[in-house]
């Protein structure tokens, strides 16, 4: 089968590529890095065709609601209205537990754009909600920590082997349009400030870490919001299982 990877460089699409290629279809990688555009359309069409199917595991950081809302509207009305020409059978979206319960982060205002588009688009589909994944804490230590000081917010969540995801958006990629997938998520619910210091010290990386809410997640998210529900999905691979695979990397 040919199938299209939108987001294809990205920690998701280059895994969900390479789980594709290795049970025999035929992959399309799609990246502005490589050339094709979803918010212009360059190259698009060229891309896809002969594609069957499409895996958007774009993403795109803004701290503005209304700059994510119109940069996720735009790339997805330009890959949907390409895959109507193209002919694609199935459009599967990657998405995230929760953000219909979050109102006030800009990157889930734009995720419930590429929702509501999809939902409503001409190419039949299936929306995958996703939990956090593991490397999540180190994410947000990324985007906080200044002079060897992390800003952490207290969230309860249950991650998600970023390589559990790709094998099941393959999956998914090859079956019948779904339309909304059940939620998927890890085997066991973490702290993330705990799971931010486990993984900085896998890392090697000091860094002091301050719980404090903030505007990245504030106390909406509190609680359950970020938990996936009872009948969801659970992938194999626990959190302890990926720091040890983390931890190998380094030496």
């Amino acid at each position: 089968m040919r199938i299209a990877v939108a987001g294809a460089t990205g920690n998701i699409g280059a895994r969900t590529a390479t789980a594709l290629e290795q049970a025999g279809h035929e992959v399309v990688p799609v990246s502005r890095s490589l050339g094709v555009d979803l918010i212009t359309g360059d190259n698009l069409d060229a891309a896809l065709g002969g594609v069957e199917v499409v895996v958007d595991a774009t993403s795109y950081e803004a701290a503005d609601p209304d700059d994510a809302v119109a940069r996720f509207g735009t790339a997805t009305r330009t890959l949907l209205a390409a895959e109507e020409r193209a002919g694609v059978r199935h459009h599967v979206l990657l998405s995230i537990v929760g953000i219909d319960r979050i109102q006030g982060n800009a990157h889930y205002a734009g995720k419930r754009e590429q929702e509501r588009l999809v939902a409503q688009g001409p190419v039949p589909w299936t929306i995958v909600p996703f939990t956090q994944f593991h490397d999540f804490a180190a994410t947000v230590i990324s985007w906080t920590e200044q002079d060897g000081v992390a800003p952490i917010p207290p969230l309860l969540v249950q991650p998600i082997a970023p390589a559990d995801v790709a094998d099941i958006l393959a999956e998914i990629a090859t079956d019948a349009p779904q339309r909304r997938y059940r939620d998927i998520a890890g085997p066991e619910p973490q702290d993330l400030v705990d799971m931010a210091r486990r993984t900085s010290n896998a890392r090697g990386h000091t860094v002091k870490l301050v719980p404090t809410w903030s505007s990245l997640l504030g106390t909406e998210a509190a609680g359950n919001v970020l938990l996936p529900s009872e009948d969801a999905r659970i992938a194999p691979t626990t959190f302890d299982e990926w720091l040890a695979d983390l931890r190998r990397t380094r030496t």
